[in-house]
């Protein structure tokens, strides 16, 4: 008796691609499994779920090379390994933004089932933006920067469980504990306290200098980055904007690994989270809330430089009391001024050329 095939090896077996037919793929990546639907002359065909396997997918896709226009997939944690793999095999693949996707009004069923035949569909229809896909060397760049990033909330935080700790049992601060002195953390080292409270101290101390020590070596290896010669002239010129420092110029350069593949200033402020959310009905016209894209690592440091640089360009400040003046509020207007400070630095990185100060204020332009 012979093996009952699946809906998938039939299809397989019956199916004869030529290349007057169009067949757009939308693949739902998740850890465990992948889910594939085949959108074939504006139809579906197909849909299966295959183990997460990369070289499954591509064995699978190769067969249908002669009809394949774009095979889809949303960004997200699994990375961009698929994606990588499909483009050294000379298959037309994309990596979607997930807040772009089209998304109903109405409340709808939401499985992979139905996630990938959207994908599959829409990229048919061309509604799908497609976003850079970095090469191995840029994405462990950027992770570096990242790497930083997540180790200074772990190392405030636990300042704040020391601190916490001395004023729960009452113990006086050590004198220079404002300012993370190592005197003051050596005399945290020689209180007296009973066995189950030092023990518990210590803990946090240990904790406080290994933290300490992982910064001080992501600082070094950033620094060392820094001063490879694909980011020496890029960082160089970053730093040349004020508030802006080696540890924002590098996240900046590492994050916008490639600045001229955006076309305008909108494109940037969009992609650094800085873009208002722009409601208008008839007559109607609001500005919501920024739309937070992007790294929420970024959007902080760069509001931080936007209060470094209105100190320190009089012409910033201007611009800056302008805005406030006319929204009312000055978290608005910072970050208005966060949204310039995003464009003039790709704009740096783009034309190469250091920080202009401006010396008069053009008060009809827009902010």
């Amino acid at each position: 008796m012979k093996p009952r095939l699946s809906k998938k090896q039939q299809w397989f077996k019956q199916i004869h691609l030529t290349q007057d037919d169009q067949l757009y793929v939308g693949i739902d990546v998740h850890k465990d499994s992948y889910h594939l639907a085949f959108w074939l002359n504006d139809r579906l065909a197909i849909d299966f779920v295959m183990p997460a396997n990369n070289q499954q997918v591509l064995a699978t896709l190769q067969k249908l090379r002669i009809a394949v226009k774009t095979i889809v997939y949303e960004a997200g944690p699994t990375g961009y390994s698929l994606a990588r793999l499909l483009q050294k095999h000379h298959l037309p693949i994309e990596v979607i933004a997930p807040t772009a996707t089209p998304r109903s009004a109405a409340s709808q069923a939401k499985t992979d089932r139905l996630d990938c035949r959207k994908l599959a569909q829409f990229a048919a229809k061309g509604l799908l933006r497609k976003i850079a896909i970095p090469t191995p060397q840029q994405e462990a760049d950027r992770q570096l920067t990242r790497l930083r990033q997540q180790i200074v909330p772990k190392f405030r935080r636990i300042k704040i469980q020391i601190k916490s700790f001395l004023l729960q049992h009452g113990i006086p601060e050590p004198q220079g504990l404002t300012s993370w002195s190592n005197a003051a953390i050596a005399q945290l080292h020689t209180l007296l306290l009973t066995a189950n409270l030092r023990y518990c101290l210590d803990t946090f101390l240990t904790e406080l200098l290994f933290l300490k020590e992982q910064l001080k070596n992501v600082d070094a290896k950033i620094k060392q980055l820094s001063q490879q010669k694909n980011y020496q002239s890029k960082i160089n010129t970053l730093k040349t904007h004020p508030g802006i420092g080696p540890t924002i110029a590098a996240q900046y350069a590492t994050e916008i690994f490639n600045p001229k593949r955006f076309h305008d200033k909108t494109q940037i402020a969009k992609y650094v989270g800085r873009s208002p959310q722009i409601t208008q009905s008839g007559k109607t016209l609001r500005d919501g809330p920024i739309v937070k894209t992007g790294r929420p690592e970024l959007r902080c440091n760069l509001i931080e430089a936007a209060w470094i640089w209105i100190r320190k360009d009089p012409h910033a400040y201007q611009t800056y009391c302008r805005i406030r003046t006319n929204t009312g509020h000055q978290n608005k207007a910072i970050t208005a001024m966060a949204r310039k400070l995003a464009v003039n630095l790709w704009k740096m990185l783009c034309d190469e050329k250091p920080y202009q100060p401006q010396t008069t204020l053009n008060t009809t332009r827009s902010a």
